[in-house]
């Protein structure tokens, strides 16, 4: 298998030292002497982004005249783990929103007195629940996840953002006059508008990052 001969071959005619490689693909001087020398294999991503940076096809990098089965397997099990990555980071900040969601409105209930229940309260949908759905629209925005169904998820945050002041101020006021309300519907649009603009600022970071590697590209070129 040549993909160590024909990276370093590519690198060496595009006029890059290794330290200079390193600038644009964020990995460390050793580890990209390791790829050339065939002592480690060099990820799916990071072939991409060096058959940009050295002006050659993905074909001429992994194509051969004899089978490649090792490296072809690391590329698939390093692509899973990617995948594997994505997916694990979509699941925390689930799982992150949802118990700081939990934990403020049981923190309503137990810990909150009739007195400061309602200063409680604005804290939670004022500040607590918009910071954290700004945060979380963000990571998504910036990280692209779902691609351009991201968007959609800006009505789930508005359906938590109603059902949160439903489970507080809108539960508290129906125990204390006896009486049921419905939910407020248009705390909807409030959360989906704070979504919104957390995903449109993770998601203008994100278009900025092609442009800003490409300044750095053309910088370790010239």
């Amino acid at each position: 298998m040549d993909i160590d001969r024909k990276i370093k071959e590519a690198r060496l005619k595009a006029k890059l030292t290794q330290e200079q490689v390193t600038e644009v693909l964020g990995v460390s001087r050793q580890t990209i002497s390791n790829w050339e020398n065939e002592k480690t294999f060099p990820d799916i991503v990071s072939v991409v982004k060096m058959s940009d940076l050295y002006a050659v096809s993905l074909d001429h990098l992994l194509k051969e005249e004899t089978s490649m089965p090792n490296y072809l397997e690391y590329l698939e099990d390093s692509t899973n783990v990617v995948k594997s990555k994505k997916n694990l980071s979509k699941l925390i900040l689930g799982i992150a929103y949802l118990v700081i969601w939990s934990i403020a409105i049981i923190v309503f209930w137990i810990f909150t007195g009739e007195f400061d229940a309602m200063g409680y309260g604005i804290m939670y949908l004022w500040i607590v629940l918009p910071v954290t759905t700004f945060i979380i629209s963000f990571l998504i925005g910036k990280n692209n996840f779902w691609g351009k169904w991201k968007w959609m998820v800006s009505i789930g945050f508005g359906a938590m953002y109603m059902l949160g002041e439903f489970a507080t101020f809108s539960a508290a006021n129906m125990l204390a006059f006896g009486k049921i309300n419905s939910p407020d519907f248009t705390m909807i649009f409030y959360g989906g508008i704070v979504a919104l603009l957390g995903l449109g600022v993770g998601s203008l970071i994100n278009r900025l990052k092609p442009k800003k590697k490409a300044a750095n590209k053309k910088a370790v070129l010239f």
